[in-house]
């Protein structure tokens, strides 16, 4: 504290007082300055008040400083780090902050004499939008605390464009940022490192889409991976690389080839400058797999390759890395029929394929593993020539006929048409079902189409030929039941298997409308046989022209009726002139082989 009766008693001038009192402590203070701090360092408010010291010595982990008062300060070693540390003799500005501690020691602060006279300089040289550098030196609630000169506030939504999972890992670092804000009268700034990012990658944006062309070789590091690629920052400016440009071979997903943080050298494949994008290829450094695709894998050869994925349709086969070929499941056997690739193969098995054609434009290449086999099928024209007598087993049953397995993985067709010569048969399944052993005969072999047609009927001779036309001749009446009635006509069963026709016409004499006036479904008549047509394999009969000749059957006189053998004479056998269902045994059964 100032002895101003002191300095009266001596009578000493107050100004030069002042001088002398700057002359000793080298500061601009006067008297009244430094009584005024010793005054606030007792009431605790001289911590803005600076004043130049000389260190006198170093003890331990304090440094002496005298500040020309009664007696020196001390302030920790600590204080000094940041400065590069001190030796005696060196002239320093401290803060003082209390006047006398309980042990009567005087407390200055070099540290809060540095950021005074920070402040004082970040003041005066840096404004807001100017560009400041300093170390992160803790983390604190709501963002970072950053050295500048001064500690100022980072916010964690200002410390990165993508905000870190934890922002304690940017301290200890040194960091770029913007002065955001200047708050003069709290002394308080706010920086944002992520504005001074946004900045630049926009300058680097613009420099690089006016100096980047197509085909260029560049740099960058891994930003982000997604499903569909990677994004690559090229230095301000991020560019897309697809997962179809990271290989030539397969990649399931962008993270077996790239890491977050990975530097990489990727080809410029398209700039779109309007839509600001950029289009990126890793695979496209080396040379395509597929240049020369018509050398390695000729149309034909047999290769062995990889078994790499399975398909509902069909196995991807990889031939070597970045050439992947289909087997189709068409093209996985001759014989079995498959309905799932698993059926045969395995995802890793080695394979032999053939190559059956291959798109060089597409990238795509048709594989075939039969084609490694002989086909059964070229020796099926061999093993069963025409007219082959068969026995095999009824595999299944379509509408149109039954499919009869002839070997293992060959089946051949028995059509319905060629399961009787009379019989009409409107389903397989009147005949067979699956698993029935059923003999047949080789009549069709397409090799072509993959095809064999068989027949049953054609065991046996054809009855329409000799036996049929034979037996049931113009002009005979002949026994048969009503199958079935329609309204052009009646069906008459003849004998099992052998129908003819009576049309409406040839019911009655009188004008019929409806032939269920005349006859009934099951109904024996007698009927007479008018034309048998071997061409269209038909018999027609007539109702009416029976009756007509009822009363002299046996006489083999014409009925007048105009057909083809108005002449026939009827053997002189006992009842030999009925003929269909009479139980005489002239005709019938024992005269026609059916079936």
């Amino acid at each position: 504290m100032v002895d101003y009766n002191l300095i009266q008693d001596i009578g000493l001038d107050l100004d030069i007082a002042d001088q002398m009192v700057r002359d000793a402590l080298g500061t601009k203070a006067t008297v009244n300055d430094l009584a005024a701090a010793a005054d606030k360092a007792k009431t605790g408010g001289g911590a803005d008040t600076l004043l130049k010291g000389t260190v006198v010595s170093i003890s331990g982990d304090y440094v002496i400083v005298d500040v020309g008062l009664k007696s020196e300060g001390q302030i920790s070693k600590e204080e000094f780090e940041d400065s590069g540390g001190v030796s005696v003799g060196d002239t320093v500005e401290v803060v003082l902050e209390e006047l006398e501690d309980a042990e009567g020691n005087i407390v200055l602060s070099k540290r809060k004499a540095d950021r005074i006279r920070g402040w004082e300089t970040l003041v005066a040289t840096k404004k807001e939008n100017d560009v400041v550098e300093g170390k992160c030196l803790r983390k604190i609630k709501g963002g970072l605390l950053v050295d500048i000169g001064v500690p100022v506030f980072l916010p964690a939504s200002q410390v990165d464009i993508r905000r870190p999972g934890d922002v304690g890992d940017f301290v200890g670092r040194t960091m770029r940022a913007l002065v955001l804000k200047i708050d003069l009268e709290r002394r308080n700034i706010v920086i944002s490192r992520r504005r001074l990012i946004e900045v630049e990658r926009e300058e680097a944006r613009k420099t690089l889409l006016t100096r980047i062309k197509e085909g260029d070789i560049v740099k960058g590091h891994v930003t982000n991976i997604a499903d569909f690629g990677a994004f690559i920052d090229l230095g301000g400016f991020d560019g897309l690389l697809h997962v179809t440009d990271m290989s030539w071979g397969r990649v399931n997903h962008p993270s077996e080839v790239v890491k977050i943080g990975q530097e990489v050298e990727v080809k410029v494949l398209n700039i779109d400058r309007e839509r600001e994008k950029i289009a990126l290829g890793l695979k496209q450094r080396e040379p395509s797999p597929w240049e020369e695709i018509e050398k390695k894998y000729p149309v034909g050869a047999r290769v062995r390759g990889s078994v790499v994925s399975l398909m509902s349709y069909g196995a991807f086969v990889r031939l070597e890395d970045g050439i992947e070929g289909l087997v189709h499941v068409s093209e996985m056997s001759w014989t079995r029929r498959i309905n799932h690739p698993s059926e045969l193969v395995q995802v890793n098995q080695e394979t032999d394929v053939v190559v059956l054609d291959f798109n060089k434009d597409k990238l795509e290449i048709s594989l075939g593993m039969k084609q490694c086999e002989v086909n059964p099928w070229d020796l099926v024209a061999e093993h069963y020539p025409l007219g082959t007598v068969i026995t095999g087993k009824v595999r299944n049953l379509a509408n149109y006929g039954a499919f009869i397995e002839i070997e293992s993985g060959i089946d051949g067709l028995l059509h319905i048409s060629d399961m009787s010569w009379t019989k009409k048969i409107a389903h397989p399944n009147e005949l067979f079902k699956k698993g029935d052993e059923v003999k047949c005969v080789v009549i069709e072999v397409d090799q072509e189409k993959q095809r064999v047609g068989l027949g049953i009927k054609q065991l046996t001779e054809d009855p329409w030929v000799e036996a049929i036309p034979g037996a049931y001749r113009p002009g005979m009446i002949v026994k048969g039941k009503i199958t079935k009635i329609t309204n052009f006509g009646v069906f008459v069963e003849l004998e099992d298997g052998l129908e003819g026709l009576l049309h409406i016409s040839e019911l009655s004499d009188q004008k019929v409308e409806n032939p269920l006036d005349v006859v009934k479904p099951g109904q024996e008549v007698d009927v007479k046989i008018l034309r048998v047509d071997t061409d269209d394999r038909k018999i027609g009969l007539s109702l009416k022209r029976a009756q007509w000749g009822a009363g002299d059957a046996g006489s083999g006189k014409s009925d007048g009726a105009g057909t083809a053998d108005d002449s026939f004479v009827v053997p002189k056998r006992p009842k030999p002139t009925r003929g269909g269902m009479d139980d005489h045994g002239a005709l019938g059964t024992d005269k026609i082989k059916l079936d």
